[in-house]
C-alpha cells in the first residue's frame, strides 16, 4: 500500500468528545497511509484511551492559552513539511490523503490545499444548503488561476469559504507556527488572508472528500452563540473593504451565521 510519509494528520482534540474516535477511525482508513497524531491541552482519560487503542501518538500542551495557540502547537508537534489539522468532530474520506498526495506530486509551490466539503447534521450527511452553495461559488476565481493574489484574494472578499479541517498546509513555506493567535473566530479567515504574503498556489480539490459536523456543542456553534463571529466577521470586512462596505455586507452576512 502506498505511503506519503511527507504528511501528518494531527487531531485536535478538546475535552470529551463523542466524535473523536470516528474521527480517528477515519484517518487510519485511508487508502493512502501516512503518519497520525493526536495533540490536546485538556488531557483526559477519554483522549488518552483512544490514542492507546489505535496507538498513536499524544502530545499534551501545558499552556492552555486558546484555539490559535493550540493549533500552532499541534502543527508543530509534526516532522513532516505537509501537515493537516484534524477537526475532532468531523470526518475524512478514504481518499482524502490520495487525492492531496496527487496534487502536491502535481504542484511544487503549493502554500496550501483544501477540499470541498459535505455537513454532518443531527448524525446524517446534510443536502447542500444555500451556504455551502454559496460557497461553492465564492471558490470560482480559483479555477481561473489558483496562484495569483488576485484571484486568491477574490475568493476572500466575502467571507470564508475555505473549510478549515479540509486544509493542509505547506509548513516549508509557511513555519510551524501557521496561524494567527489573536483571534477567536476567524483564525483560519484570518489566516488565510496572512498567506497572501507568500508566493504559491491556493489549491482547490473539488472532491467532496471531508464531513464537517455541526452541532451546538461545538465550538464554532458557541461562538455564534455569544455574538463573538459576528464581531470578528465585522473586524475581518474592515480589513478588506472601507468601513462602510464592510457595514453593507454584514447586514446579509449575519443571516448567513444565523443559518449555521
Amino acid at each position: 500500500m502506498e505511503r506519503f510519509d511527507n504528511h501528518t494528520f494531527v487531531v485536535c482534540a478538546y475535552k470529551e468528545s463523542e466524535f473523536l474516535e470516528e474521527c480517528v477511525k477515519s484517518l487510519l482508513n485511508q487508502t493512502v497511509k501516512s503518519n497520525i497524531m493526536i495533540a490536546t491541552s485538556t488531557p483526559n482519560e477519554h483522549i488518552k484511551n483512544v490514542a492507546e487503542k489505535y496507538n498513536i501518538e499524544l502530545h499534551i500542551n501545558s499552556e492552555a492559552r486558546g484555539i490559535g495557540p493550540d493549533w500552532n502547537f499541534a502543527v508543530s508537534k509534526a516532522q513532516t513539511d505537509f501537515v493537516t489539522l484534524a477537526h475532532q468532530d468531523d470526518i475524512y474520506d478514504e481518499h482524502y490523503t490520495e487525492k492531496m498526495y496527487e496534487n502536491i506530486k502535481k504542484y511544487d509551490d503549493i502554500i496550501m490545499i483544501f477540499t470541498n466539503h459535505k455537513e454532518i447534521r443531527n448524525g446524517k450527511v446534510a443536502k447542500k444548503n444555500i451556504n455551502l452553495k454559496i460557497k461553492s461559488l465564492m471558490m470560482l476565481p480559483l479555477k481561473i488561476s489558483n496562484k495569483s493574489n488576485i484571484t486568491k484574494k477574490m475568493t476572500l472578499y466575502f467571507g470564508n469559504p475555505i473549510s478549515c479541517p479540509s486544509v493542509t498546509l505547506n509548513t516549508k513555506v509557511l513555519g510551524k507556527k501557521p496561524y494567527r493567535e489573536d483571534m477567536f473566530s476567524n483564525i483560519d479567515w484570518g489566516t488565510w488572508l496572512d498567506f497572501l504574503k507568500f508566493k504559491g498556489r491556493f489549491v482547490y480539490e473539488k472532491t467532496i472528500l471531508t464531513y464537517h459536523r455541526v452541532h451546538q456543542a461545538s465550538e464554532t456553534s458557541r461562538l455564534i452563540n455569544n455574538q463573538k463571529r459576528v464581531q470578528e466577521d465585522y473586524e475581518m470586512f474592515c480589513r478588506i473593504w472601507p468601513k462602510p462596505i464592510a457595514k453593507f455586507i454584514m447586514i446579509f452576512y449575519k443571516n448567513a451565521v444565523k443559518a449555521n
